[in-house]
């Protein structure tokens, strides 16, 4: 099923029938098959709504570039077409800055939410990485004058972008950048719902420290940490999970 808003579709599925809903926000390039183990323990207590965003899945990419703004307003948008009344949200990764903006930023009233491995703060720029962003962009100029420039453009991608950038079609690139540089670390102050953070300790991609400084932003808010455990502990420890999530939302 799709759901359009300004010339934007995302496509979406239902799972259940009951009066209280549980919206899920995966991570950037993941869709709502990475959830299906989630979704097969809750959708018998509860409706369970799962979309694939702009370019990912089923939902294709808009011709224009986008912010987080724009994935977090047709979420929002969806949420008031269906009438999603005080919902439950589960997000992971990239998912938690649309969970973030959706609190406080558009103000809609949430149940809890459950924030697993979030991004959203953005990382200090190291000496390492701002040579290494200083050689990409000498190097592109270089090659630029090639007559193989295409082939060379694609090989310094391969060693100078991220695994994410590198995965993504070329009329993605800018939204990519848009999204990574946008940091929403004063937002999180704003969120009013109880909140369960879970994080893998060994995550590299959000960093045990986001982690701990979310919790102490967001002042209803618990943080269980795995050990161990990696950037998609829903995934490595799915039984687990799920139990922990069934006691944080049993008196909702």
């Amino acid at each position: 099923m799709y759901f359009t808003n300004k010339n934007m579709s995302i496509y979406y599925q239902k799972y259940g029938n009951k009066e209280k809903s549980i919206l899920i926000l995966p991570g950037w390039g993941d869709t709502r098959n990475t959830f299906i183990n989630m979704i097969n323990y809750f959708q018998n207590d509860y409706s369970i709504y799962i979309l694939d965003y702009p370019g990912f899945g089923n939902s294709k990419f808009p011709k224009k570039d986008l912010t987080i703004y724009d994935y977090a307003e047709i979420i929002k948008e969806f949420i008031r077409k269906f009438k999603i009344t005080n919902p439950i949200i589960i997000a992971h990764s990239f998912g938690g800055r649309i969970a973030t903006l959706l609190s406080s930023y558009y103000k809609i009233s949430i149940d809890k939410m459950v924030l697993i491995d979030i991004a959203g703060i953005k990382p200090k720029k190291t000496l390492g990485r701002f040579l290494k962003e200083k050689l990409y962009k000498i190097l592109k100029k270089i090659v630029s004058f090639s007559r193989n420039r295409e082939r060379y453009l694609k090989k310094l991608l391969k060693i100078f972008g991220s695994t994410d950038y590198q995965s993504l079609s070329k009329g993605m690139h800018q939204t990519f950048k848009n999204i990574v540089n946008e940091d929403l670390t004063s937002y999180f102050k704003y969120i009013s719902c109880e909140c369960l953070l879970l994080w893998g300790e060994l995550d590299p991609s959000t960093p045990l420290k986001n982690a701990k400084k979310i919790n102490k932003l967001i002042k209803e808010s618990a943080l269980i940490i795995y050990p161990k455990g990696n950037h998609f502990p829903y995934l490595q420890y799915p039984e687990l999970t799920n139990r922990i999530i069934y006691e944080f939302l049993k008196d909702s």
